[in-house]
């Protein structure tokens, strides 16, 4: 999932105090980047599909904030190219954000710059009605890793996956899980993640971060807890494509 990714961002007018200090690897894995002076901040990750997420915070960089779910216009190159293609990085609400806001903005890696390193400009952001420019650098990396966030389903195939019953993913199962979905059953819950589990700490099975006791699922007759609902999705879509009894939740710990 990850880049490494250097920062310059700044406000209309103001001075990058942005780039006068760092900041730690965020909640995705990925690098902060300040919005004027702290005001807010933006985590970029770039994972290895060439999606390039963009989750919006507060001036706590720990505290979600979900802005207007408008389409943000921007700029991808190749480091040192003369120009650049445009790209739309689309909103993409996460569970708990109000309605017509989102607190996530996803764009895509023209196909030609893949695994390039890359100028990512977003001239005109609006929050809270002030203008800001994001800007960063970043070195895609087309390699795996174990904290990839997977995508969230469409409507339509979240109900396929968890209303009809498959391999180890039954019936008793769907019943336990109030025959309800994860959108219903997680909604309005924030996915805060935690990419630094203690040892002896429950993990969730698709990302190894921290698992969250409210992100729990039946699946094979057993309750796993997870990180975020579209691991919940990944699990289910590995036991419905199983024959072989699933490992037990308590194996899934922080050694």
């Amino acid at each position: 999932m990850g880049a490494g990714i250097e920062k310059t961002a700044s406000d209309e007018g103001k001075s990058d105090h942005a780039t006068e200090h760092g900041h730690a690897p965020g909640q995705h894995g990925g690098i902060m980047v300040s919005l004027g002076r702290d005001s807010y901040h933006i985590e970029a990750v770039i994972d290895s599909s060439g999606a390039i997420r963009l989750y919006t915070l507060g001036k706590d960089e720990s505290r979600v904030i979900d802005v207007d779910a408008t389409t943000w216009k921007g700029f991808v190159k190749a480091q040192g190219a003369a120009e650049a293609v445009a790209v739309a990085f689309e909103p993409q609400p996460q569970e708990g954000d109000s309605q017509n806001k989102s607190s996530l903005f996803v764009g895509k890696i023209p196909q030609e710059l893949s695994g390039r390193a890359l100028d990512v400009t977003i001239p005109n952001i609006n929050i809270n009605g002030e203008r800001f420019r994001l800007g960063f650098q970043s070195v895609h990396s087309s390699s795996d890793s174990a904290h990839a966030m997977p995508d969230k389903l469409a409507k339509d195939e979240e109900s396929d996956l968890y209303l009809k019953p498959m391999g180890r993913y039954t019936a008793s199962d769907i019943e336990a899980n109030e025959n309800m979905l994860p959108s219903q059953k997680f909604k309005g819950l924030k996915s805060m993640h935690d990419m630094n589990p203690k040892v002896g700490d429950l993990i969730c099975p698709i990302t190894e971060t921290k698992a969250n006791p409210k992100f729990a699922w039946v699946v094979d007759g057993k309750s796993y807890l997870f990180c975020c609902p579209p691991c919940v999705d990944e699990f289910v879509k590995m036991a419905k494509s199983s024959s072989e009894p699933l490992p037990a939740p308590e194996s899934y710990v922080k050694k």
